[in-house]
């Protein structure tokens, strides 16, 4: 690594006063230190530096702009220097001011860098703490679900950024306020098809909000109607039975031949967790019953051929035909688990587990069995035309 004098001398060359030219090789070069570990270490250690590059993100070269934005999203990436980044280079003030900027070229950079920033519970206070003083939830909310507020950028990554946020319950109070109707305005991006990023965002954000059981009934209630937007992207264009289609909120019914369902795989779980959430309370989960939840959850079980995806959506469907839990216990998320239970409970999902990889890599290899004999057959095949052909020359 870069010795004290040398690190003094990458210092010199990113003054703005520097040739472009040079300033242009020493950010590169920075922007390959910080790709790797030992890399990220040494700059931790520099906060000179950072904040050289910081200021280097306002730079009039785009191309040096650039660099030192990557250079901050793979710093930002490391946990270990997220104290740096907020406290010693003061990064967020500046980078919340130039998002809120429409004109902006490189707010997509931003939102990564703050997405990154928000993932662990320390950090993440940090900034809902100074998104709160100088811009607003509210703000951030308006500026997500206004179809291009900056057409220089699409701010898909504010999506997991509000996800991270609402890992804190005041972010989650917040959108769940029912004087201001936040929460209803995000729904329709739970079927966002041109940003998985916006669309997961989204989802995740949704899942948090349904840790607090107490607005469960809330947000069932015909006045936010969360259920179809979480079954939606869960349902196919499989036929139901009239009595099943009636039961179905209205957005569900009689789906045309050509209803797609989520093709990611981690959305699909995020989905299948917030529907098992939301049925905590007896309630709450009389109204998913209610609402044929269960004939949507068999189609779909049917269909879905990733092993965890699929252990997610049989606890789903376990809690749906299953037995009423007895007096004092309908409420799942406030039940006292006894420790010896707890201990057999945790063995269980590890023994689970391992059926689940047990099965997954049994699938990768029939998978790879059936790529070798198509292999096979395909060089059979061209062996017998190659056959024929030199039979022809002859």
């Amino acid at each position: 690594m870069l010795s004290e004098s040398e690190a003094a001398e990458l210092l010199s060359f990113l003054s703005p006063d520097t040739r472009p030219d040079v300033k242009g090789h020493t950010t590169g070069y920075i922007l390959g230190l910080s790709g790797h570990r030992d890399g990220c270490r040494f700059l931790r250690s520099k906060p000179d530096l950072l904040v050289a590059v910081f200021a280097l993100t306002s730079d009039p070269s785009i191309a040096i702009a650039k660099d030192c934005y990557y250079i901050l999203i793979n710093l930002s990436a490391d946990e270990t220097l997220h104290q740096v980044l907020v406290t010693d280079v003061k990064v967020l003030p500046v980078l919340l001011k130039k998002l809120l900027d429409p004109e902006y070229l490189l707010s997509d950079q931003i939102c990564t860098i703050l997405s990154n920033l928000t993932r662990h519970t320390k950090t993440c206070k940090t900034v809902f703490k100074v998104l709160q003083e100088d811009v607003g939830l509210a703000q951030l909310v308006d500026i997500f679900c206004t179809e291009d507020y900056n057409k220089k950028a699409k701010l898909h990554y504010l999506g997991p950024l509000l996800s991270n946020l609402t890992q804190l319950p005041e972010a989650r109070n917040y959108l769940m306020d029912k004087d201001r109707c936040v929460i209803q305005r995000l729904f329709p991006f739970t079927q966002y098809r041109a940003s998985v990023a916006r669309r997961g965002g989204v989802i995740g954000t949704l899942r948090n909000c349904c840790f607090d059981h107490a607005h469960h009934v809330w947000l069932l209630s015909d006045a936010v109607d969360i259920l179809p937007f979480l079954l939606l992207p869960l349902a196919g264009p499989e036929e139901l039975t009239e009595e099943e289609n009636e039961g179905l909120p209205v957005d569900l019914q009689y789906l045309p031949e050509d209803k797609k369902r989520e093709d990611d795989p981690d959305i699909r779980k995020m989905l299948l967790e917030t529907l098992l959430l939301l049925t905590a309370t007896r309630a709450c989960r009389d109204t998913l019953k209610d609402k044929s939840v269960y004939p949507i959850m068999r189609e779909f079980h049917r269909w879905e051929k990733d092993v965890h995806v699929t252990a997610a959506c049989e606890k789903l469907v376990q809690v749906l035909i299953g037995d009423e839990p007895e007096q004092g216990m309908e409420n799942l998320m406030d039940v006292d688990i006894p420790e010896d239970v707890e201990v057999k409970l945790k063995e269980a999902d590890a023994k689970e587990q391992v059926e689940l990889e047990k099965e997954q890599e049994q699938m990768r290899q029939e998978e790879e069995e059936e790529e070798r004999r198509r292999r096979r057959k395909k060089s059979g095949e061209e062996g017998t035309d190659k056959g024929q052909e030199s039979g022809l020359i002859r």
